[in-house]
């Protein structure tokens, strides 16, 4: 890198990371354009492209995904259960983020709950969305931490930062008053201002069996369907035998 000690400093203070990188080769393109404007133009173009893609990694990262999936990897082929032309419009559109819709699956294991639910969360934030996914056993965990140490205001808060929120596996696990009634604090301050999306192995009629409050249960289903895409995999096959990525959900 043909590049003097002071101008390289310079460049690392501003952050310029992708001019600093390909220092020569921007400099030869110099030299084939005379044009001042449409070279300046170049660097900042780089520039933006780069900082932008630092800024959808630094996202992915954020969101603590089990699996990176993505749609085009997903087996349609074997699962012709699944409403494809139904997921693919919501995924094409992206109305689950403009309308700050909720995306509900129901079915059994092994079906691909997790696979499409965790493609719609990361298409969103390569989209410029913020997410987060979570397993429902995590999420009440750190519900349950923080009403320990008095910080639900905080944790709350924090979950409702997130354009678009994946919580994986709900129900099938114990939960008492507390974390039940802050665990509807969260989709309440949520509905129809960000995007959370559930996947169940339980339909809604099941859902009292570990929310044990029918009231709450209640509220709660009709917060959630409200304004949501209800996809119902239980006539689905299990495709966990596929080339594609296992521990399809």
């Amino acid at each position: 890198m043909n590049l003097e000690k002071d101008l390289e400093e310079k460049l690392r203070y501003l952050n310029l990371k992708e001019l600093l990188t390909h220092w020569d080769e921007t400099m030869l393109h110099s030299k084939k354009d005379p044009s001042y404007t449409k070279f300046l133009n170049q660097i900042i173009d780089r520039e933006y492209a780069a900082k932008k893609e630092r800024a959808r990694i630094q996202r992915i990262m954020n969101a603590k995904l089990e699996e990176n999936y993505v749609i085009e990897t997903f087996p349609f082929d074997r699962q012709p259960g699944v409403a494809k032309k139904k997921i693919m419009e919501l995924f094409d559109s992206m109305n689950y983020m403009t309308k700050k819709q909720n995306v509900i699956f129901i079915g059994p294991t092994g079906v691909g709950k997790t696979g499409l639910s965790t493609s719609l969360l990361v298409h969103a934030i390569n989209n410029g969305a913020t997410g987060r996914f979570v397993t429902f056993p995590d999420l009440l965990t750190e519900l349950y931490q923080s009403s320990a140490d008095h910080s639900e205001k905080k944790v709350l808060n924090r979950f409702l930062t997130y354009g678009v929120m994946l919580i994986d596996e709900m129900g099938y696990i114990d939960i008492d008053p507390h974390q039940a009634g802050l665990f509807f604090t969260l989709m309440k301050k949520r509905h129809k201002k960000q995007t959370t999306i559930i996947t169940t192995q339980l339909g809604f009629s099941d859902w009292n069996s570990f929310l044990k409050n029918a009231h709450l249960t209640s509220a709660l289903v009709g917060r959630l369907t409200e304004n949501s895409q209800l996809f119902n995999m239980n006539k689905c096959v299990s495709i966990r035998e596929t080339s594609v990525p296992t521990d399809l959900n």
